[in-house]
């Protein structure tokens, strides 16, 4: 099981603030801070998301390929949450719409230090 994703940014004061606008949507709450972390919780599921100063004392950069997917428990809390992302400066990755066939209902961003996002609301059930 994992534990928690961390994600890097170059801001930690600016990326706690977007964070902390963006995660009660998904009933993620903070959990700790440390002079290079913030630590979120989510809805007592165990999962957690660590936004962080990197250790190395390098720059922060996003993966190519690399994305953190929320599951949101409506259309309307993707289309909600997006557009909140978008508000507070990330960039739109794609707009909220049906995905994959109607497998789920999804919208992308990127936060402020370029980490990609998806926030989706599945409509069926994945065939094995």
């Amino acid at each position: 099981m994992i534990s928690h994703t961390t994600l890097g940014t170059n801001d930690l004061v600016r990326a706690e603030q977007f964070f902390d606008e963006i995660l009660p949507f998904l009933n993620g709450k903070k959990l700790m801070n440390t002079d290079r972390a913030v630590f979120y919780a989510f809805g007592g599921n165990g999962s957690k998301l660590a936004i962080s100063q990197p250790f190395d004392g390098q720059p922060a950069t996003q993966g190519n390929g690399t994305m953190v997917a929320f599951s949101a428990s409506s259309i309307e809390d993707v289309k909600v949450l997006h557009s909140k992302a978008i508000s507070l400066g990330a960039t739109n990755e794609g707009d909220p719409g049906e995905r994959h066939g109607g497998l789920y209902y999804g919208a992308y961003f990127r936060d402020l230090d370029g980490n990609k996002f998806a926030i989706f609301h599945l409509l069926s059930k994945p065939k094995a």
